[in-house]
């Protein structure tokens, strides 16, 4: 099986047994890990000192909590990728998850070779969800850009820059690589993603993605 290419994992929970098994589990597939924590402050201090590609995290930590640390980590990292895999799958604990800037979310309960496969995934950059909990979240994002477009009747205008650059963020680009294919700055793609983030009333990439799936601009084959 090949090494997968963002390999480098860091795994935050208060499960010494979980995390042992899921580290096992991962590093027998190609993954690294760089990192481990059992709370809150060791998992900030942790990421910010070994950058890993992929955080995989519960959110039920001591403090600060799960969702809390993936909304500063993703305003610190912007490509870093970030799973959660907890015992709850409570709606409110799924969208806390989510408006913090997580790619995906999965329960517990799930076989191993489903959990191996959403870190995997979640590593590629797609959006990873139990079954059941995507109809949930593509739901409550309806609502929000219905919200939206009620304060504008034809919907937000997007220029065809600000398109090009959501297309590829929805493929799973990070800035670097949009900058790389546009020819621009990474800083010019930062400032074209606030842009749109705030023209969609979005809070993050995960909340683009599915905008883009939605409007018919992701093409993954593009």
């Amino acid at each position: 099986m090949d090494k997968p290419e963002r390999n480098r994992v860091m795994l935050v929970d208060d499960h010494p047994m979980w995390i042992d098994a899921l580290s096992e589990d991962l590093t027998a597939v190609g993954f690294e890990i760089v990192a481990v924590a059992k709370n809150g402050t060791e998992c900030l201090q942790r990421a910010r000192a070994t950058k890993p590609d992929v955080l995989v995290m519960d959110l039920q930590i001591p403090e600060p909590d799960g969702a809390t640390c993936i909304d500063i980590l993703i305003k610190e990292f912007p490509n870093l990728h970030v799973l959660v895999m907890s015992a709850s799958g409570e709606r409110e604990d799924v969208l806390r998850a989510m408006k913090a800037g997580a790619k995906g979310y999965q329960v517990k309960s799930a076989s191993k070779e489903e959990l191996i496969e959403g870190v995997r995934r979640t590593a590629d950059g797609d959006a990873v969800f139990t079954p059941g909990l995507a109809g949930l979240v593509l739901g409550e994002f309806r609502r929000m850009v219905s919200v939206a477009r009620a304060h504008n009747d034809e919907g937000p205008i997007l220029t065809s820059r600000e398109v090009e650059v959501l297309r590829l963020v929805a493929k799973g680009l990070a800035y670097r690589e949009i900058a790389e294919e546009l020819f621009v700055s990474h800083r010019t793609v930062q400032n074209h993603v606030q842009n749109v983030l705030r023209k969609l009333q979005l809070h993050n990439r995960v909340e683009l993605t599915l905008y883009a799936i939605d409007q018919g601009i992701h093409d993954p084959n593009a």
